[in-house]
């Protein structure tokens, strides 16, 4: 259980420092033009962090689903991936700068979501209740 929760908590981490950058390095540059030159304005920063939640998430999804057996949380977990990652590979292209940004935060928040309840899921299963 331990090692389940660390990694849905690593994974909501990872999702809300995505969002985060999201929303607040188009902000940031406009206040201050020079941050473009840092890496996490870069359009890899997505990429990389779509290369530590990918593993992150998966891991914890699937010990958490032979655990508790609820597995549309492993639907919505890759759902919420495949938009991810549709996001940071090919959303500026298809969809503009503002529709990847949606696609980015819709993905997290889902990715959020189901990892929320795989954690609570995991925490019901192993009640001795």
């Amino acid at each position: 259980m331990m090692f389940t929760g660390v990694l849905d908590k690593s994974a909501i981490t990872l999702s809300i420092i995505c969002v985060v950058h999201c929303l607040a390095v188009p902000v940031a540059i406009l206040m201050l033009p020079s941050l473009t030159a840092y890496w996490f304005a870069d359009e890899n920063f997505h990429r990389a962090l779509v290369y530590l939640v990918l593993p992150t998430s998966v891991l914890a999804i699937v010990l958490g689903c032979r655990r508790h057996r609820t597995y549309k949380i492993m639907f919505w977990s890759l759902f919420g991936l495949a938009t991810l990652i549709g996001a940071a590979f090919w959303g500026h292209g298809y969809f503009g700068e503002a529709g990847e940004k949606l696609l980015t935060i819709v993905g997290a928040l889902l990715l959020m979501v189901a990892h929320y309840n795989n954690f609570r899921l995991c925490r019901i299963a192993d009640c001795d209740c």
